[in-house]
């Protein structure tokens, strides 16, 4: 069988070669692996299918795409017999039962060994075991996840795989949209930039301990996906606005003589404010608070005796000549 370590090898020089896309010398390493006898196991521990997939896109070379072909097909037919292995053992449990309850019976007999020779159709079975994807877009997401994923050493202490989980990531962001347009990208990224952060482990930690899910955090809004520390901050600006806006109502003078428009209520406070030359009236600002309604009795223009009224009304009740 061939060794863990030396497919690791060879996988990890294709993914060189795919993210430096030069595949040159991409033929004998899968030459290598061509030569070697591969197991379930390595397979599975390597993903070494990925990476010729890889280069078998990446590359423009026909002898590299047809050995890449060759060996994914081979390997495809590995992961077929193993899941066809615990449907034998049935088979051959339900034939030495039959063989036992009916010693004497010629035709019993008969009749179960054309059940073992019968050949069994597999379903055919995607390799590797994720969600896979031939668009370049896509494809280079997944990447961009698994290196966000891999930011620090959390991944190692949890034992994860990574590129598992980046493309379940993607495949909920896809499922979305539909599409790898703007709205994906912007997904994508807001994702990337959260799990990178350095001062937001947590929320690392979580997804690849699974307890934030991929269709979690393929949903989650900025707010949510915030560490602590930048909750605590928009929590006391949040309050420090509210605080504000409270305060900027205190101001003015408490008066009943306007009625508001919204809630008919006299329990008004106003203020007056020189916004045009100093000859004018000023013009006043009014505000229910009762409902929180504002409005504004601007200056009377030239000819107009109502607004000129309401001012000077205004300067009588305040005490002013």
């Amino acid at each position: 069988m061939a060794k863990t370590q030396e497919v690791e090898r060879i996988a990890k020089k294709l993914d060189k070669m795919v993210h430096k896309k030069n595949t040159d010398g991409a033929l004998d390493l899968l030459r290598e692996l061509k030569n070697m006898k591969m197991s379930l196991e390595t397979l599975q521990s390597t993903r070494v299918g990925m990476s010729v997939n890889a280069v078998r896109k990446q590359s423009s070379d026909e002898e590299v795409q047809t050995l890449a072909k060759t060996l994914i097909k081979s390997w495809k037919k590995l992961l077929d017999g193993a899941e066809g292995k615990p449907d034998e053992k049935k088979k051959e449990g339900s034939l030495v039962r039959s063989t036992s309850t009916s010693k004497d019976s010629g035709s019993t007999e008969k009749s179960s060994e054309k059940s073992v020779e019968t050949p069994t159709t597999h379903r055919f079975t995607s390799f590797p075991p994720v969600p896979v994807t031939t668009d370049n877009v896509r494809t280079k997401s997944r990447e961009l996840l698994v290196a966000a994923l891999q930011t620090g050493d959390d991944f190692k202490a949890v034992g994860v795989d990574c590129e598992h989980l980046a493309a379940q990531i993607e495949e909920r962001i896809f499922q979305e949209f539909k599409s790898t347009d703007m709205k994906y990208k912007t997904r994508l990224r807001s994702r990337i930039s959260n799990l990178k952060d350095q001062k937001n482990p947590e929320l690392r930690r979580n997804v690849l301990c699974g307890s934030i899910t991929p269709e979690r955090i393929a949903s989650m809004t900025a707010e949510e996906m915030a560490s602590a520390e930048l909750k605590q901050i928009r929590e006391a600006l949040t309050k420090e606005s509210i605080r504000e806006h409270q305060l900027s109502k205190v101001g003015g003078t408490e008066t009943d003589m306007f009625i508001c428009s919204k809630c008919h209520g006299k329990n008004c406070t106003y203020t007056q404010v020189q916004t045009r030359s100093a000859d004018e009236p000023m013009t006043t600002f009014v505000l229910c608070n009762g409902c929180g309604n504002r409005w504004k009795i601007s200056p009377a223009a030239s000819g107009s005796q109502s607004g000129a009224g309401v001012q000077v009304g205004i300067r009588q009740w305040c005490g002013q000549r």
